[in-house]
């Protein structure tokens, strides 16, 4: 790790009155978890892609009138 680095985790340890290993834990999880958020975001998008690409795409103003429907006494059934 450069000194530079080094050294902001030593002062950032001794300002949260955490060891370094527990601050490296934390950066390393919340990265991973970040990481594969991304990565299901990513793959989501390429399954919607997909879809569309097949013609699999509902219609914006059935969307809407289902969306409008919520809650009434003729509510609509989702579109397909």
């Amino acid at each position: 790790m450069p000194d530079d680095l080094l050294q902001r985790l030593d002062s950032m340890a001794t300002r949260l009155r955490r060891s370094k290993g527990w601050i490296i834990n934390d950066a390393v999880r919340e990265y991973l978890e970040r990481e594969d958020l991304r990565q299901r975001r990513d793959e989501e998008t390429r399954e919607a892609l997909a879809e569309l690409d097949a013609g699999q795409v509902v219609d914006g103003e059935e969307v809407l009138a289902w969306i409008d429907s919520w809650g009434s006494d003729k509510e609509l059934e989702p579109p397909r």
